[in-house]
């Protein structure tokens, strides 16, 4: 690991019955599990060759055994009451460790590409922060070069409010904006979506 740049990955250990649980209310907790682990297979692929250093946030446990090759991913144990405590320490532990360029991404995104990582990375060369708005309302990359903690303070977490108001809290700062991205919550995220429609179990 001797990259100047970082990308974190927040993950949920992918368990029955505890992931994409909104989803699960509609196709069943199995099926929910499996596009959750198609969503994470597909963002380590849509990762794995871009020039960084990488590190992956696990909900519950570190898993030493999983699609995250510990040869090509540091891994670390999510740490905070709140989503937004747990991404301020990742960054912290980022910057601590001497990175200059510092992205998170989400782990449920169909439509994620290795151009969105590139550009916000190419972006932070003269913008302080990059983000990625969610069709839902919130946002599922964030880049920066300086630790900036109100980002992570005084947000109603997954609602439709937090881009909106995180923008609140750059608005003296350089900010580059991605496309909008649609993340896979609920069914209606992916009623369109033949390749993860085709993942619901006929069991459940």
């Amino acid at each position: 690991m001797n990259s100047k740049n970082l990308i974190i990955i927040f993950t949920r250990n992918p368990e029955l019955g505890k992931v994409k649980t909104r989803l699960a209310k509609t196709i069943g907790d199995a099926s929910a599990l499996h596009i959750y682990s198609y969503l994470l297979e597909h963002t380590e692929k849509t990762i794995r060759n871009i020039d960084s250093d990488k590190a992956v946030y696990y909900s519950e446990e570190i898993n030493k055994e999983d699609i995250w090759d510990n040869a090509t991913y540091l891994k670390y144990l999510q740490k905070g009451e709140d989503l937004g405590e747990r991404m301020l320490h990742a960054f912290q532990n980022a910057f601590n460790n001497n990175y200059e360029k510092v992205i998170i991404v989400g782990s449920d995104l169909f439509d994620l590409k290795e151009k969105h990582i590139e550009e916000a990375f190419q972006k932070l060369n003269k913008r302080d922060i990059v983000i990625g708005p969610a069709k839902d309302g919130g946002y599922y990359l964030l880049g920066m070069k300086t630790l900036n903690e109100a980002i992570f303070k005084d947000k109603k977490w997954s609602t439709s409010s937090v881009f909106k108001d995180t923008l609140k809290d750059l608005y003296k700062l350089k900010i580059h904006q991605l496309e909008v991205l649609n993340d896979i919550d609920t069914f209606e995220d992916m009623k369109n979506n033949t390749t993860l429609k085709n993942l619901i179990s006929n069991n459940d």
